[in-house]
């Protein structure tokens, strides 16, 4: 009998992973550290996943059925690998609640960490309770609940959404861009004016990164359909008057200062390396690349490789993705395995 692939990560990426072992009748090992499976858009609890437009408990929940109820995939939940030692073909993967498993191979999949906008403290997350992110807001209407000031429960009248929080920022470490943040952005500003259209909403941002077919369908979308207002802009910093949020920078197209008032200021997060990385490259023995992501192999050979035979990685871990791209870089590296078991590891799928 064949020995079952680990995966690591229970997000869309390492479910993916999963799915495709089984359709071809494979077992896996899916371990993931938190007590349900999902990863960030369940677990943060996101609202329309672009650019489908499907609530993510529907798109992302339908996969965790799917993979749940297989009998090829066995789910640890709560659970860490705490050892892997071996070769490609034999490896013995020790997890943290005692078990010792023998796997052919192991697929990471575990994703980012959001930026903690406490580290960006000039733009008042941390200081101002409608100083807000995101996956705030994304929770706020996936919950049904509709956007609302923190503070007092009132609908805002004006919101302004700062992109680059936590990306393209060497003054914090992060010079990276989070690849979807404006997209997503401009995807909750219409989301915004669809639930509140007497709210007006402004998107400051260094340069607009609407990547690939994005550009027409939230760009100008939003601006043409939803009249979200665009400022390129370079914000000095978030302060309050005592009744309204303040937000002071320069119009960096006309090259004078702005300063407006807002209900509610929304930090777009980026994505950081997962905080647990370097305890994941030791126990794996693999490299990580400069920002503390998961280093990839040549991807020209088999799609997913690190610097250790055996050993592939997908999604988010490598550095930021979309949803989709992980969901398609976690079916690929499922075939990159069972390509390597036909053929480095000596082994027949």
């Amino acid at each position: 009998m064949s020995k079952p692939i680990l995966i690591v990560g229970g997000g869309p990426a390492g479910l993916a992973a999963a799915h495709s072992l089984a359709t071809v009748g494979r077992q896996s090992i899916l371990v993931e550290k938190e007590d349900r499976l999902g990863g960030a858009p369940i677990l943060s609890g996101y609202a329309k996943l672009v650019p489908s437009g499907e609530w993510a408990k529907d798109a992302i929940g339908g996969m965790v059925k799917r993979v749940a109820d297989d009998s090829n995939v066995t789910v640890l939940t709560g659970t860490t690998v705490v050892g892997f030692e071996g070769a490609p073909g034999d490896f013995q993967a020790r997890f943290s609640n005692g078990d010792n498993v023998d796997v052919e191979a192991a697929v990471l999949c575990s994703g980012f960490t959001h930026f903690d906008s406490v580290n960006k403290p000039e733009w008042g997350f941390g200081t101002f309770q409608d100083v807000v992110t995101t996956t705030q807001v994304e929770q706020m209407i996936s919950s049904g609940k509709g956007v609302r000031c923190p503070s007092d429960g009132r609908k805002p009248q004006r919101v302004a959404i700062l992109l680059c929080v936590g990306s393209r920022d060497r003054q914090i470490g992060r010079e990276w861009c989070s690849k979807i943040c404006c997209t997503v952005s401009s995807n909750l500003a219409m989301e915004i004016r669809e639930e509140l259209p007497d709210c007006h909403v402004y998107i400051y941002y260094m340069d607009i990164r609407t990547f690939g077919l994005y550009e027409t369908k939230y760009y100008w979308r939003s601006q043409e359909e939803f009249k979200v207002k665009y400022i390129k802009a370079r914000i000095a910093e978030v302060t309050s008057d005592g009744q309204k949020l303040i937000v002071k920078g320069e119009d960096t197209l006309v090259k004078r200062p702005i300063t407006i008032p807002f209900d509610m200021v929304v930090h777009a997060i980026g994505m950081d390396p997962n905080v647990d990385n370097p305890s994941i490259a030791k126990i794996f023995g693999i490299d990580l690349e400069q920002h503390g992501y998961i280093g990839a192999a040549n991807r020209y050979g088999a799609m997913g490789q690190t610097s250790r035979a055996g050993v592939y990685v997908a999604g988010a871990a490598t550095g930021p993705e979309t949803i989709d791209d992980s969901i398609a870089q976690g079916h690929a590296a499922a075939m990159a395995v069972l390509s390597g078991m036909q053929g480095t590891f000596g082994k027949t799928a």
